[in-house]
């Protein structure tokens, strides 16, 4: 549908990682059933912070400095002392060397010979909005650059470390064919595409590591030193708690150095409470402000265009909220998701933050409490509709645990709410109340 399209479009810069994750792993594991991930919030981290996790754990990664100022550009140009350097905008999107900045600059990533060229190129980046393809139409604000050595790479290859629910733990995954999306090369040429199962007591051994190694092609000295690299980025796998770290291209120079030039890294969310300095990096700087305070409240919120605010748990049944929402005529103006652990004060936050959009014309609650109990959501709705003064409809369809106690609290409470009987009543009910203002 047209909104599902549209939410899918304004969650790819936050999910892109997880679901080609699961697009690889359905393409290279067809065996994988049932593959779920759940995840409290995105971590997300900057390019350079992913290669400085990688390099405090011995991973071979492009030498570079992070610089705020145009003049601290140039003093890391000078300090690398490269025969060629590569300046990047560091910001989360994709599709950086094909972005145009606000100040009329055209491509996030540039190469150059020239320290001087770095200041005068960081100038025109650093303060200056940079979109892409990714981004929306007025960009993210630049803040920081990474200036980096440049390297000749003379061969790609793919290499990625994975928790593979079919073996029940980590998994070597790697390619000869590297530089390009592991997924085609899956469909295409899947004999390219080959498998370490590990051992999650005995951990990676060196026999994985260097048969690894010679599939992807590295020949004499080269195939110990890239055997070497994979199991630091195994052991950097394990240190971190990550479910994901994929090389792409994990390859090799002229000069005979096995390198890791592009990296991305997926955290186990769980693993927050023990990796407190990893999280401390979560940049939110590029979401919207409503969405890093929904996810303070473990909420899950993606705003859209419209001027209907739905209220749901589950995202299966958001996305059907939407789409019949759609069908009837109307517009959603957010994904919010409850989840099902949902506490009262939670419910309160979440109208807080609808009832402070200025779009929202009207509110839909679709609750089906499985694990949810309607009366918690219906004390919630209570409390927020007096204490925020609730200047909008409200229209609320409850099912499921509790759904009795739920309705008398809603019937008794004297409030203006439009009780529906079902999703399409819920939906025909809102829809209406916007037209009619």
């Amino acid at each position: 549908s047209h909104f599902r399209f549209k939410m899918a479009a304004s969650m790819n810069v936050r999910a892109s990682g997880v679901l080609r994750s699961l697009a690889a792993r359905s393409s290279l594991f067809p065996s994988t059933q049932g593959v779920q991930v759940v995840h409290k919030r995105w971590l997300n981290l900057q390019e350079y912070q992913s290669k400085k996790l990688m390099a405090d754990h011995g991973v071979t990664v492009q030498r570079f400095f992070v610089a705020e100022t145009a003049k601290d550009a140039l003093e890391a140009a000078k300090k690398l002392k490269a025969r060629e350097i590569v300046l990047k905008a560091q910001i989360l999107a994709g599709g950086r060397g094909k972005g145009v900045f606000s100040s009329g600059l055209k491509g996030g990533v540039h190469l150059t010979k020239d320290p001087d060229v770095v200041r005068t190129l960081s100038e025109q980046m650093l303060g200056y909005n940079l979109t892409t393809k990714q981004t929306a139409k007025e960009g993210v604000k630049v803040n920081k650059v990474m200036v980096a050595e440049a390297l000749d790479i003379s061969r790609e290859t793919y290499l990625a470390i994975l928790m593979d629910r079919a073996c029940n733990g980590p998994v070597l995954v790697g390619s000869p064919q590297g530089g390009v999306d592991i997924e085609e090369v899956a469909a295409t040429n899947p004999e390219l595409i080959f498998k370490e199962e590990i051992d999650i007591f005995q951990g990676v051994k060196d026999t994985q590591v260097l048969r690894m190694a010679e599939n992807l092609g590295f020949k004499g000295p080269l195939q110990q030193q890239a055997a070497d690299q994979i199991k630091k980025l195994y052991n950097l796998f394990l240190k971190v708690d990550a479910t994901q770290v994929e090389v792409n291209p994990f390859g090799e120079t002229p000069e005979g150095q096995v390198v890791c030039f592009d990296a991305k890294i997926n955290f186990d969310d769980n693993a927050e409470f023990r990796q407190k300095e990893i999280f401390a990096m979560d940049d939110t700087s590029e979401n919207d402000p409503i969405e890093t305070e929904a996810a303070s409240y473990d909420l899950k919120y993606i705003g859209m265009d419209g001027n209907i605010a739905c209220f749901v748990n589950g995202a299966g049944l958001a996305m059907a909220t939407c789409d019949i929402i759609d069908l009837h005529g109307g517009k959603p103006a957010n994904f919010l998701d409850l989840g099902g652990g949902v506490q009262e004060s939670q419910v309160y936050q979440a109208f807080k933050l609808l009832s402070a959009d200025s779009r929202v014309e009207a509110i839909l609650v679709n609750i089906f409490g499985g694990i949810v109990n309607c009366a918690i959501i219906a004390n919630g709705i209570t409390k927020a509709c007096r204490e925020l003064e609730l200047k909008v409809p409200l229209v609320v369809r409850l099912e499921g645990t509790n759904v009795q106690e739920a309705k008398r609290i809603l019937n008794e409470s004297g409030l203006p709410i439009m009780a529906a009987s079902d999703l399409d009543d819920a939906a025909k009910k809102a829809v209406a109340s916007v037209a009619s203002k």
